[in-house]
């Protein structure tokens, strides 16, 4: 495996690979089949490491300590605020590894090592750190009871045993996001990280257990979807499962939990997010977070801007900024800091990505910029942007999950929102323009989880997010992501004698 290079020629260290077992019940265990699967290196193709490769049998176990940990251990018995000094504990953890942390998605997912090391692995701390602070505000309601003298109220219980399904493009924010309202709910969980990049996650449960978090509340099972996440959809002591990836797995997910024990399913899912700019709009601005919204995360992000709408009046403008600032957003190694690409994360995804680039040029839309591989070895492609493409393309219909940005043109606002909703997705969008009257139309008339105007990616630990149609159906992030670890009990009991109703 090779050591990265930094700007100025310097080498990056990589990590030893400390962890590649399971981790079941506070313990490193092998699979029970005793078999491995190899985690490559995007960057070259070569072996990084052999990981447990984890199946049915692996799962059982692990729900089973799962399931004990809920029913006779101390973590949901803790009082939240309890909970939270842990929690709180396990974030500082994670803070004193951001380096080592970067490095193994950079290495394992060929994410950039800077935006790792200063945004991704900060960011996982920060959810940890917010659900801290909400594992002691968790309650219901006292109900006003009107029909009969009753008193009423409701409360917020943990929803039980979790699996937690994780996917490959944000493996160190996507595990926080499940996993740390998950705990500060009080639930126990089973936990599959994506089979391209498990390091991480190997290296949070070990964390995990150096911050306290009792035994059987955090369990690692690494495998194949087919397999172990089969095994955790489908399984009937799982009261509820979370997962992050492709509408069509979600879709298989479902089917999974009607058939097995209807446990309640969360889905956070793919999208096709259109990027209106309108007239008004600030041209170089525009192309900058034209080209953030597509190629951030070499595309390999569910909200990607992939579909660019510009309003006829600035079009060629925009096109043209857009061509020539393609041509300096720099493809490299992960480890260096002037890269603002790095590789796709394994060979299935860039000879996909390669696939779609070819249906453009057979379709008939015009290719700008880019459209090739790069080098002899690794995963890497051009940041890739068609013009003259229309709604019956497959570039323009489907996710590609890669750097590939169509760039259609409109005339009126009327047609500007027809063409953002003309899709099966509704995960994001975004507005560029300075009119707020036709702002508040647009952003209302979006059919989209999150809208950001003038800007892109604006995440926040306090922001929910999430999809319509088939981009999902749960919110992650902010209180709302508590929700989908708690259920709501009433309870009631007659009132005597009471002074007042």
């Amino acid at each position: 495996m090779e050591n990265g290079k930094c700007n100025g020629g310097t080498t990056v260290k990589l990590p030893e690979i400390k962890f590649t077992k399971l981790f079941i019940n506070g313990q490193f265990l092998d699979a029970a089949s005793g078999k491995t699967f190899e985690t490559i290196d995007p960057r070259n193709g070569e072996v990084i490491a052999k990981i447990a490769e984890g199946d049915k049998e692996d799962v059982d176990l692990a729900v089973k300590a799962a399931r004990h940990a809920f029913d006779h251990g101390p973590w949901p018995r803790m009082t939240g605020f309890e909970r939270a000094k842990l929690i709180n504990k396990f974030a500082d953890l994670i803070e004193q590894n951001i380096e080592e942390l970067a490095k193994l998605d950079a290495v394992d997912g060929g994410k950039l090592f800077q935006l790792g090391k200063f945004a991704d692995i900060p960011a996982t701390a920060g959810h940890f750190r917010y659900n801290a602070g909400a594992a002691d505000k968790i309650h219901g309601e006292t109900l006003k009871m009107t029909r009969q003298p009753l008193f009423g109220y409701t409360l917020k219980e943990p929803i039980g045993v979790v699996g937690n399904i994780i996917p490959w493009n944000f493996p160190s924010i996507m595990f926080a996001t499940k996993v740390a309202p998950a705990m500060a709910a009080g639930c126990t969980m089973v936990v599959k990280p994506a089979e391209q990049t498990s390091l991480s996650a190997l290296f949070y449960a070990h964390l995990s257990k150096e911050a306290g978090i009792p035994d059987g509340v955090l369990n690692i099972v690494t495998g194949f979807g087919s397999t172990a996440g089969a095994a955790i959809a489908s399984h009937m002591d799982i009261d509820k499962v979370s997962f992050t990836g492709s509408t069509d797995v979600g879709r298989k997910i479902m089917q999974a939990a009607a058939t097995s024990n209807l446990k309640k399913v969360s889905l956070e899912l793919g999208g096709k997010s259109p990027l209106l700019i309108f007239n008004d709009a600030d041209i170089d601005k525009a192309a900058d977070l034209a080209l953030l919204g597509c190629f951030y995360n070499k595309g390999e992000i569910c909200v990607a801007s992939s579909r660019v709408f510009v309003q006829e009046g600035i079009y060629d403008k925009v096109v043209e900024k857009l061509v020539e600032k393609a041509k300096d957003w720099t493809v490299g190694d992960p480890f260096d800091s002037t890269a603002r690409q790095g590789p796709q994360v394994d060979k299935r995804q860039f000879e996909k990505i390669l696939s779609y680039i070819e249906h453009g040029k057979n379709e008939g839309a015009t290719l700008l910029t880019g459209g090739k591989a790069i080098g002899d070895k690794g995963y890497f492609i051009e940041p890739t942007i068609f013009a003259d493409v229309t709604e019956d393309m497959k570039i323009y219909q489907d996710e590609i999950f890669g750097p590939v940005m169509s760039l259609m043109k409109f005339k009126t606002v009327e047609e500007g929102i027809k063409c953002a909703n003309n899709t099966k997705y509704g995960l994001a969008a975004g507005i560029l323009s300075q009119d707020i009257d036709l702002i508040n139309t647009v952003s209302r008339s979006i059919k989209a989880g999150i809208i950001w105007v003038n800007c892109y990616f604006g995440f926040d630990l306090d922001c929910p997010y999430g999809g319509y149609k088939m981009s999902g159906n749960c919110r992650e992030s902010g209180m709302d992501a508590l929700d989908n670890f708690l259920q709501t009990k009433s309870v009631v009991m007659p009132l005597h004698n009471s002074p007042w109703m």
